[in-house]
């Protein structure tokens, strides 16, 4: 029987989840900016195409290169150990609970409550108020917890497939016992540049049937088109907790990554809309793959190595913000919304609005969810 040593994975990583915090606040930042900017694809917008709305239309585009998958590394970080602990069974509840519950919250009573302004024009068609209840919209930013959880569920059952193998092995071959040595690999730059050339091919492959801005309306997902992204980097967020690839990333790497991710940005940008013009074929597509996912690994690289060197440490109002992190993500549509509609008879330019947008609402957003967590039970589950 072979069995492996797994590194210990109870004990929270301080700049991983001051890491969480700073994606939940460019969660914030990217739907702010859909508010305002030349991309309108939210509850509440007020589109420009002014140069500040072109600029927030640019911001939205870069960190859907990257941010949702790097949130997606994250949280598979930490399920090994927790599946270690609780056993596949227990964790999968868990998770029922943890991230079922939110989503069917936001679905039952948020999302309609968002789709509000939507209201008069159903009821012109006749149709009643129940009826658009449960039937407008859709999980709208809850998608990521919808996919998080089957991904958990999947990996869930995957432990207890394996554990169920293992069990039969050791009937068969009882005594032969080997232990893996578990020590952190090291990470070279090759490995990183085998990381982009899977999510090029993978993702190029992909999106020859899945094309940027399909929007996956019965399930809600608004980018089917990264779902390769988002797969392989939780594997990845897997493999780096027994394999101990974070504290293997090099400060060297972190330097030459940030610059990578600098210098591409631009090359992303630009390749992307050659891929999305009339008539690009193929080759455009493929570029354009390349540049995104260039970008993404080194932006992550980059990100991961200066947390770890830079921003470990935790002080009490960081606790507390990434105790609170999840609450914020789950509630801060309704705080957006409902603070842009406050606004909206404010006449300033698009950048200005958004500057005002994100100053109010994340000291709202984590002010609501601090108090919500505080009501018996509702912090089991946020």
């Amino acid at each position: 029987m072979t069995t492996t040593a797994a590194r210990p994975t109870t004990t929270r990583l301080g700049y991983v989840d001051n890491l969480r915090i700073l994606l939940t606040v460019l969660v914030l930042a990217h739907h702010s900016a859909v508010t305002y900017g030349a991309l309108p694809i939210w509850y509440w917008t007020e589109p420009s195409d002014s140069p500040s709305g072109i600029a927030l239309m640019l911001f939205v585009i870069v960190n859907q290169f990257y941010f949702m998958g790097f949130f997606f590394l994250l949280s598979g970080l930490f399920t090994p150990g927790s599946v270690d602990r609780k056993g596949p069974g227990a964790f999968a509840r868990d998770r029922l609970i943890r991230l079922g519950v939110p989503l069917v919250a936001f679905w039952l009573v948020a999302r309609p409550v968002l789709s509000l302004p939507q209201w008069p024009d159903r009821r012109a068609q006749g149709e009643s108020f129940l009826q658009f209840w449960f039937t407008v919209g859709d999980v709208g930013p809850l998608w990521f917890v919808e996919v998080l959880l089957v991904m958990s569920l999947a990996y869930a059952a995957f432990r207890a497939l394996r554990a169920r193998s293992a069990a039969r092995t050791e009937v068969a071959d009882a005594g032969a016992r080997t232990v893996v040595d578990a020590e952190p690999r090291p990470v070279s730059f090759r490995t990183i540049a085998g990381l982009v050339a899977l999510l090029t091919v993978v993702s190029f492959l992909w999106r020859l049937v899945v094309p940027t801005g399909t929007y996956w309306t019965a399930v809600g997902l608004p980018s089917p088109a990264y779902l390769p992204q988002y797969v392989i980097l939780f594997v990845v967020g897997l493999l780096a907790t027994r394999r101990g690839w974070l504290a293997a990333l090099t400060g060297r790497q972190g330097r030459v990554a940030l610059v990578v991710a600098l210098v591409s940005v631009g090359l992303a940008l630009g390749t992307v809309a050659l891929a999305t013009a009339p008539g690009a074929g193929a080759l455009a597509l493929l570029g354009a793959s390349l540049a995104e996912n260039v970008f993404a690994v080194s932006a992550i690289v980059a990100l991961l190595v200066l947390f770890r060197e830079k921003f470990s440490g935790q002080p009490a109002w960081a606790r507390l913000a990434a105790q609170n992190s999840f609450a914020v993500y789950v509630i801060h549509p309704l705080v957006l919304v409902g603070v842009a509609m406050l606004f909206a008879p404010l006449v300033a330019p698009a950048g200005v609005k958004f500057l005002i947008l994100m100053v109010l609402a994340v000291p709202l957003c984590w002010g609501f969810a601090y108090l919500l967590r505080r009501i018996p039970g509702v912090a089991r589950v946020l």
